[in-house]
């Protein structure tokens, strides 16, 4: 399995601090530990944390979480970014809808779940990922007059529809089903409409699908009682209790397998939950954004998602071209990168020649916004000219003119497939990484 991203821990438990430090450091690039909160500002500017696990209470015998949130303020204020899960042995709902408005990402009891711990860091690693993409492509389209979006860069024809559908949205609480490939920007057009939405100012969280193990959905969605299974030592809000009154959006609804849709669509349908270990009824009021790089269609004719389920998640769809199909826009977002990463890396960098431009126009980009940001930054370093040459774009080796590409989207998703389980020799969850979908996902494609 691929480490990913550095995190921080701060607890005054020492024996705390040792049991996360030894189950996480397998699975992560680096952690860093500390019993004293004061220190959490440094470790940001030194450290540069990608997670960040915060105790709620401190001094002994406080249980209130008044300092959890108090940290948790001096965090954003330094990085309104930061990426923070709260940790308490003493948790309930009030706290964990309060933690989620105030900024956290998400609530974890003590004593924690292994499982359910891996899943919701995996969850908050990829949030950091979809957060600091937004920080990339902030940049304003001037051309857009009616509508600004700052987060996305396009002035090709299908963005500008886009943007004009999403305007129409904004007063509008319908269930919105967002379509696209990996890397195309569904989580940042998901925000988008959430911020120009009539629940703006209510709750927005998220939970991604394709990260959580089958085992755990109906616990995460859901919540649980105290004593609903071995390791519920308290109660524990669900997703969608949590997003009552507000938005949840649902990343890779596409995943979930058939047992797991029927119950999202009993809650949909009837607009209230039941807690895993409880018989009562909580009623909930949620507008969701779901987004999946499924062919969702396709699935329903294959059996593999309910049509009633699609029906109930698409009052409004939209599709999220792939960069391949946008034109010129590739060309800005490669020059805005080309800014951004000369500027990080000090580079005297004015342009691109007409080769690299031509180059960049001519490939594929399975890979969408994220490869052409991978790209450009290994050509800004690898370049000494003040104009950014072909030579310095290294393109997969697989390299093809659209003219000569393979458009049989089962013979290129095999093709694809084979390719990722022979880099990853055999290994399902590396597999699955590269993918950029998750294993369950895989196991499907490959029956």
């Amino acid at each position: 399995m691929e480490k990913k991203g550095k995190i921080l821990i701060i607890d005054d438990n020492e024996d705390v601090l040792f049991a996360l430090n030894t189950l996480l450091l397998p699975y992560t690039e680096k952690v860093k530990v500390s019993v004293n909160p004061e220190k959490i500002t440094h470790y940001m500017q030194t450290f540069r944390p990608d997670l960040i696990l915060l105790d709620m209470n401190f001094r002994k015998d406080v249980v209130s979480g008044n300092e959890g949130f108090f940290w948790l303020k001096k965090i954003l204020a330094e990085d309104p970014q930061a990426v923070v899960i709260f940790m308490t042995a003493y948790a309930d709902t009030g706290k964990a809808v309060q933690a989620i408005k105030a900024g956290a990402t998400d609530f974890i009891s003590k004593p924690w779940e292994r499982e359910k711990l891996l899943a919701t860091i995996s969850s908050a690693l990829k949030l950091k990922e979809s957060r600091e993409e937004v920080e990339n492509l902030k940049i304003q389209v001037q051309s857009l007059s009616r509508l600004s979006c700052p987060e996305i860069i396009g002035e090709s024809e299908p963005m500008r529809e886009i943007f004009s559908l999403v305007e129409k949205l904004s007063e509008t609480e319908a269930n919105i089903l967002i379509l696209g490939e990996n890397g195309t920007g569904k989580d940042l057009i998901a925000h988008f409409i959430f911020r120009h939405s009539p629940r703006k100012e209510k709750i927005f969280t998220t939970i991604d699908l394709g990260a959580i193990p089958e085992t755990l959905f109906e616990s995460e969605l859901f919540g649980y009682e105290k004593g609903a299974f071995t390791d519920a030592k308290t109660d524990k809000a669900g997703r969608m209790e949590i997003a009552s009154g507000g938005t949840l959006f649902l990343n890779e609804t596409g995943n979930l397998s058939l047992p797991m849709q029927a119950k999202l669509l009993t809650a949909i349908e009837k607009k209230e939950i039941s807690r895993l270990g409880s018989t009562r009824v909580i009623p909930i009021d949620v507008r969701y954004i779901c987004a999946t790089n499924l062919d969702i269609y396709e699935a329903v004719v294959r059996g593999e998602f309910r049509q009633d389920l699609l029906y109930r998640i698409n009052t409004i769809e939209i599709r999220i071209p792939p960069l391949r199909e946008r034109g010129e826009d590739v060309i800005l977002l490669a020059g805005f990168f080309l800014k951004r990463f000369a500027h990080r890396y000090r580079k005297e960098i004015t342009g691109l020649s007409a080769e690299a431009r031509h180059k960049i126009m001519n490939y594929h980009w399975p890979g969408n916004v994220r490869e052409l940001q991978n790209v450009m930054e290994r050509a800004v370093i690898l370049s000494s000219d003040r104009t950014l040459k072909a030579g310095s774009i290294m393109l997969q080796a697989h390299e093809r003119k659209r003219e000569n590409e393979n458009l049989n989207l089962e013979e290129v998703e095999r093709e694809t497939i084979e390719k990722a389980l022979k880099r990853s020799e055999g290994n399902m969850n590396r597999a699955a990484d590269l993918l950029g979908i998750s294993r369950y996902a895989l196991y499907r494609k490959i029956k």
